[in-house]
């Protein structure tokens, strides 16, 4: 009897240490999961906001003219991608200053305003572009672009200089949830799955100039400059530093597989009814409006509420990451949390770009094509100097400390910036033979 009470003694004290291991442990790990909630953000809404109206456009065009061929393409879109995003988020928590803040203070005051004005040029042309696909999205629901595009230039205004740092953020990652109608899109398309399979693990690659522009045009929308600015300054604005590295790093790699998923499916959504049926187009509006005879007119709508959230969302970030850049480069005092007696050149320069922006799309006819040809063509002249500026400063162990790039990390990076150099000019090469 006393060896049972023993026993039953034994297995309750035990049984107790081990009840308060299991709750430590979920504590810590409640702890870990909260401290990401916290931190998540920057990661996200940078690399979502890249999947605006010209990269839509882009994608919509891949998947009708080439079907789901090109789909094995974003495999080295996803790495190169996240290897950039990675290198601006560690420089953010580890100097606490933006990019451009790095790129004046180590490449001297020229070189900063030369990347600043292609920086300039090149996002208010897309700005430009975003309220078009504003206008357009709004018009496929039977509503006028002189009512829609003031009022959303208004909106984000307000939201983005009136509104709290946190709130505004909750926003951008509430607006980055509407990507998700492009994944419902193309399951009402009903792809032909095994097709899709086939392309990620046996691939096919064609040599023709056409199917070549389209790679390069997918990793040059993919990657672009202003992303790598915002996603640091973001990190920067949100007070992130060297205790936040692996949440904030978690937060870019989640956020580029989110937005590379949500660009695939645009792709395979396109692939399985434009391509399909021969129907070619030259906007995301145009892929909206095919998709209603094919699939159904929810198809449509989704597709149209998508472009109209990721409009919204690249309006928002775009003259923000242009209000970092400048001024940082400048030296004038920056944030979201500044007032505009506090910040009055970084409030002015994000409130003449919505200006800017909104007007020029109001113009009747547009030539939207032809803009994102000559901003895609400032991009792809800008993206090798900044991917370099970015390794450079990302291994200079003065800047980085221990976080600075290890050998095979600077290997790869290095590797990343020269394919990526190499096909953004050829990229802008093929598009001025285009114009002529």
């Amino acid at each position: 009897m006393s060896e049972m009470r023993l026993t039953l003694r034994k297995f309750r004290v035990n049984f107790g240490r081990n009840l308060s291991r299991l709750r430590q442990r979920l504590s810590s790990s409640d702890n870990r999961f909260f401290a990401f909630l916290a931190i998540l953000g920057p990661g996200i809404i940078a690399a979502s906001s890249g999947n605006e109206a010209s990269g839509i456009a882009t994608y919509s065009t891949a998947g009708a003219d080439y079907g789901y061929t090109l789909l094995w393409s974003f495999i080295p879109m996803t790495i190169c991608f996240i290897v950039a995003q990675e290198m601006c988020v560690r420089m953010g928590v580890v100097t606490g200053k933006g990019l451009s803040d790095l790129i004046r203070e180590h490449f001297g005051v020229r070189w900063t305003a030369l990347i600043m004005l292609a920086l300039l040029i090149a996002n208010t042309g897309i700005i430009v572009a975003e309220f078009v696909g504003i206008a357009q999205a709004s018009e496929l629901f039977g509503i006028s672009r002189y009512f829609s595009v003031p009022l959303t230039a208004i909106a984000i205004w307000w939201l983005i200089v009136k509104g709290a740092p946190k709130t505004i953020e909750q926003i951008f990652l509430l607006m980055s949830l509407i990507f998700l109608t492009y994944i419902a899109s193309a399951f009402l398309a009903k792809p032909e799955w095994n097709q899709v399979a086939h392309e990620f693990i046996k691939p096919s690659f064609s040599f023709q100039s056409g199917y070549l522009f389209t790679v390069m045009a997918l990793i040059g929308t993919t990657i672009t400059p202003f992303m790598q600015v915002f996603v640091q300054s973001s990190v920067v604005e949100k007070g992130l530093d060297k205790s936040d590295y692996k949440n904030a790093r978690a937060d870019a790699i989640i956020g580029v597989f989110f937005a590379n998923i949500v660009a695939m499916f645009i792709v395979i959504a396109t692939a399985a009814t434009l391509h399909a049926n021969g129907i070619k187009v030259e906007s995301a509006a145009d892929a909206a409006k095919a998709l209603s005879p094919v699939v159904g007119q929810y198809a449509q709508y989704l597709f149209g509420i998508g472009l109209f959230g990721a409009s919204m969302l690249a309006m928002g970030v775009l003259p923000l990451a242009t209000a970092y850049s400048l001024s940082e480069a400048l030296g004038f005092e920056k944030g979201l949390s500044h007032s505009f007696r506090e910040a009055p050149i970084f409030i002015g320069i994000f409130t003449a770009l919505i200006v800017f922006g909104a007007i020029f799309a109001l113009i009747p006819n547009i030539p939207q094509i032809q803009l994102l040809l000559v901003t895609q063509s400032i991009n792809g002249i800008l993206l090798p100097f900044l991917l370099t500026a970015i390794v450079l400063l990302s291994s200079n162990r003065e800047i980085m400390g221990e976080y600075a790039n290890s050998s095979w990390y600077k290997i790869l990076a290095w590797l990343i910036t020269i394919v990526v150099s190499i096909l953004s000019f050829l990229l802008i090469g093929y598009a001025i033979a285009d114009m002529f």
